[in-house]
Parts: C-alpha cells; sequence; structure tokens
C-alpha cells in the first residue's frame, strides 16, 4: 500500500516539474538551437505520457495487490509494446538527426575562422584583408611568446592574420568554425546554441552558426580534458555586423 503511493506521488511530482519550463534551459539564440528544443520538447511529452501511464498501472498494481500482470503470458501484447516502442525510438531517432547531420561546407558570403583547443584554453584564428590564412607550422607553436597558431613570420600572407583569445562573430551572417585541437580531444560547447562538438586531433571539423542577435555567451569545454578542464573557458562575442568590420579592420 505504502509503495503503491509513492509512486503516484513521485508520479505526480515528476508531471509538475515536467509541465514548466526548465529554469536551467536558457534562451536559445539561433534556428538550429530553436529546432533542437521542439524536438526535445515533443520527444519529453511522448515519453513522459508513456512514463506517466505505467507509473498508474504499477501503482494500481500494488495498491490492488495482483500478480495479473505477471501470470498472464501473453505473446501478441509482448509483441506489440516491443515493436511500438522500437517503432516510436526510431521515428524520434530520425527526426533529431535532421538538425546535427548537416554538414557545413566554406562558400561564398561566410565568415571562415580556425578554432584552435588545447590544454587548457581557445585561440580564435581570423584572415587578414586578403581573406587567406597564413602559414603554420606545429614546430613554430609557442604559448609564451604571443604565437599559439603557429603562424611562420617569414609567410607575407600571414602578417594581417588575427589570433584572439575570444571568439567575435558578426549578428546575421554565416559563420564557418573550422575546429582543431592541438593535444587531446576537447568540446565546443556553447548553451545558447545548444550544440556540443567533439574536437578530435589530426582532424579539421567544420561547425556552421548564424546567429541573428548581438550578446555574449560562455564557450565552455564539454570533454574531461585534464586537471584544469574546468578553467577551459571562453567567450563568444555576437557583434553587429559594422562594428565587427570596425573591430577587424582596427585589428
Amino acid at each position: 500500500m505504502l509503495f503503491g503511493l509513492i509512486l503516484l506521488l513521485v508520479t505526480a511530482a515528476s508531471c509538475i516539474l515536467f509541465a514548466v519550463q526548465p529554469a536551467w534551459f536558457p534562451l536559445p539564440i539561433t534556428a538550429d538551437a530553436l529546432s533542437f528544443d521542439r524536438q526535445f520538447t515533443w520527444t519529453l511529452w511522448i515519453t513522459g505520457f508513456i512514463f506517466i501511464i505505467v507509473q498508474l498501472l504499477l501503482a494500481w498494481a500494488v495498491l490492488r495487490k495482483t500478480t495479473a500482470f505477471a501470470t498472464r503470458h501473453q505473446k501478441r501484447l509482448e509483441w506489440t509494446w516491443t515493436s511500438t516502442t522500437a517503432i516510436l525510438f526510431i521515428t524520434l531517432a530520425v527526426l533529431g538527426s535532421r538538425g546535427w547531420a548537416k554538414v557545413a561546407t566554406p562558400g561564398p558570403g561566410k565568415e571562415i575562422i580556425r578554432v584552435d583547443a588545447h590544454q587548457f584554453a581557445w585561440n580564435f584564428h581570423y584572415p587578414g584583408p586578403d581573406g587567406k590564412f597564413g602559414y603554420t607550422d606545429i614546430k613554430l607553436i609557442n604559448d609564451a611568446n604571443g604565437n599559439p597558431e603557429g603562424l611562420d613570420p617569414r609567410d607575407t600572407g600571414g602578417t594581417d592574420d588575427i589570433v584572439s583569445s575570444t571568439l567575435r562573430i558578426p549578428a546575421g551572417r554565416n559563420v564557418l568554425l573550422l575546429l582543431h585541437s592541438r593535444d587531446m580531444i576537447h568540446d565546443f560547447f556553447v548553451r545558447e546554441l545548444r550544440t556540443k562538438q567533439d574536437i578530435v586531433p589530426g582532424m579539421e571539423i567544420p561547425l556552421e552558426l548564424n546567429v541573428p542577435l548581438p550578446g555574449t555567451y560562455e564557450i565552455a569545454c564539454a570533454e574531461l580534458c585534464g586537471l584544469g578542464h574546468s578553467q577551459m573557458r571562453s567567450l563568444l562575442i555576437v557583434m553587429p555586423a559594422a562594428e565587427y568590420d570596425q573591430w577587424k579592420a582596427k585589428r
């Protein structure tokens, strides 16, 4: 009897908690983030409805002290709920994949920025007015001397490049981030983008953004990468397009 009442209380508390907007969900800032939220909401309501039905049936069985569910062997019923669960799972997975399975590629009109992740910092590499990145060499990387990207001073094409510890992007423009890791697996995570992208050493991983409104957001590493993992943070600063152009010109 007591266990049945506890099940009913837990089910009721769960309904109240999930019926309201979670306080830990910051506002989405891109169309993709809105799409992820819609998919999350659909998944939550569908699975939540199933959870409530199952818990109510379990509480009813406990309160009635019945063993009917345990003693009756109905293959048709078992096949029904197993196949229904499989179809539901596959459908939700396919619908959700439309958001995260997109492939980003360079193209005209995109602001291309290289992202360098390493223990325990972020660096962001912008091409100069010529639109070309300067030559880099891993042997020339020197964080202490202000060359975290390993830019070759002999390459005149890289003298106008910009390297920053914060990521600045123009609002309303397509931005292509080329993610690189110097040492181990890191993860580019911005809560408001609803994006967590692993960065694997030896690979260049594209990530496309288009943030319509200016603002400042935290960039965190979401992959445990050592003792300083919790300090591996930076800022995503979304600037009005004209202000962004002025910032690049001054740098």
